[in-house]
């Protein structure tokens, strides 16, 4: 229900299910990360207290994303730091990713939405690297 993509000792990305369920609340990043992914699960009339962000300034060095597939079929290729491909997963509707380090590329299987979310403010060019991706013979899908 989540699966944590690693090479080496390097954790590339977390999927969650669209089956995951569990009561009350799970975290699945470390404190560490600059983009924190959790889990909600609240009975009727429970109650989360108004509350206000405090300013807390942070340095974000590495761009970490969640892509949210809304509808369609994503197969997701995964990278390590050197651009050498390393293998491949399916996100179906529902399905959570957050991308925290490599690198990654897409090819929609069928018409897809996805939602987005990083940290801002973009830089254009400067936010990222482009690089050929890996041969389609080579596609391995782990499931």
């Amino acid at each position: 229900m989540v699966e944590e993509i690693k090479y080496k000792d390097n954790l590339l990305a977390i999927i969650v299910s669209s089956k995951f369920e569990k009561d009350g609340i799970a975290f699945f990043t470390p404190n560490s990360f600059s983009q924190q992914l959790g889990y909600m699960k609240r009975e009727k009339d429970y109650v989360i207290e108004p509350h206000v962000h405090n300013p807390v300034k942070r340095e974000v060095v590495w761009t970490q994303e969640v892509l949210f597939i809304k509808s369609g079929k994503v197969r997701v290729d995964f990278y390590d730091e050197e651009k050498i491909y390393l293998k491949s997963r399916v996100l179906e509707k529902g399905d959570i990713i957050l991308l925290a380090a490599g690198g990654h590329g897409f090819e929609m299987l069928e018409e897809s939405e996805i939602i987005e979310v990083k940290q801002g403010p973009y830089s254009g060019d400067k936010d990222k690297t482009r690089f050929e991706p890996v041969d389609s013979k080579k596609i391995q899908i782990i499931e």
